[in-house]
């Protein structure tokens, strides 16, 4: 692979501990620029991954490429232009947030003036002006992660590993990382791995579903909920909904379920405009109306549950 190509690319990358697999010959390919997460359970093998990716553990077989550097082969190459958030917050409680990128950035190398410069750019992009000068303890979980988060952009690298980074944080404080974490989209190439299905859903370009060190499923988040379930569903409560409108309805959305004061369609593709039409030339007056899409919960139980049962 030439060295100008960018992304990272897995090949069969495996990692077993005795008779444990704790990652199971994977096959991924994450184009530069963008965000990818690898979903899983706890326990499926999503750090071990990252572990791998960032040359701190040794695969039992196979190997990964990224931005053109072998992980078996070049492990120097790959440790300079990677950077990592790992779940543990590593920061210095008794330093402030400048105080602790600027060390961070010493420690890469960076002068002192560029390790300031770019450490109030950090400051600024986390979302944590005004509380330079505080020690870091003082900080909420939700500060920290995205100090933790600051430190490892220091460096000029091209991939960023982030390891479960919204890990134990309340709704409110994990809203607030996404909002950071989505600044970078398009800047980097990243790695997220999380258990959270919302935060898949919300920040990824490309999704992959690991289990047992497995990976079960892979694509957009819209097209994980096309293929594995498919149907949209609207329920629409009308008055005069006469047995004349349900049949020609029925023409148009086979799977259609009487509830009360109304019905419940389901299919591939709904058209909304075309079915409160179609109600207004029968004269069949809606009085409420509800879409749901697939949720990317529904994709991923459903295939843990099937995982399981396998």
């Amino acid at each position: 692979m030439n060295k100008n190509e960018g992304g990272i690319q897995t090949i069969g990358l495996t990692k077993k501990y005795g008779d444990r697999m704790a990652v199971n010959g994977i096959n991924l390919s994450i184009k530069a620029g963008e965000l990818f997460s690898l979903l899983g359970p706890n326990g499926a093998g999503k750090t071990t991954t990252i572990k791998m990716l960032c040359c701190l553990l040794k695969p039992t077989d196979g190997t990964a490429v990224i931005m053109g550097h072998d992980i078996n082969k070049a492990p120097l190459a790959v440790k300079q232009i990677i950077n990592v958030s790992p779940q543990e917050t590593a920061i210095a409680n008794h330093l402030n947030a400048l105080e602790n990128l600027i060390l961070m950035g010493k420690l890469y190398g960076l002068g002192k003036e560029e390790s300031k410069k770019r450490a109030e750019e950090l400051i600024e992009l986390m979302g944590l002006k005004g509380r330079t000068k505080e020690p870091v303890k003082n900080f909420s979980g939700g500060m920290q992660r995205r100090l933790s988060i600051a430190m490892a952009l220091i460096s000029d690298f091209q991939v960023l590993f982030l390891d479960e980074p919204t890990l134990g944080l309340d709704p409110h404080a994990r809203r607030e990382l996404w909002k950071q974490i989505e600044k970078l989209k398009g800047k980097k190439t990243i790695l997220l791995t999380t258990h959270y299905l919302e935060e898949a859903d919300a920040l990824a370009d490309q999704i992959a579903i690991i289990e047992k060190g497995i990976i079960i499923a892979s694509g957009t988040p819209s097209e994980l909920k096309n293929e594995f379930l498919g149907m949209q569903t609207m329920v629409i409560k009308a008055q005069k909904l006469t047995s004349d409108c349900i049949e020609g309805l029925k023409a148009m959305y086979p799977n259609i379920r009487m509830i009360e004061n109304g019905i419940e369609i389901k299919a591939k593709k709904l058209v909304f405009d075309d079915i409160v039409d179609y109600f207004r030339s029968k004269r069949a007056k809606i009085e409420w109306l509800s879409m749901k899409e697939p949720s990317l919960d529904d994709v991923f139980l459903n295939l843990i549950e099937e995982e399981k049962n396998q």
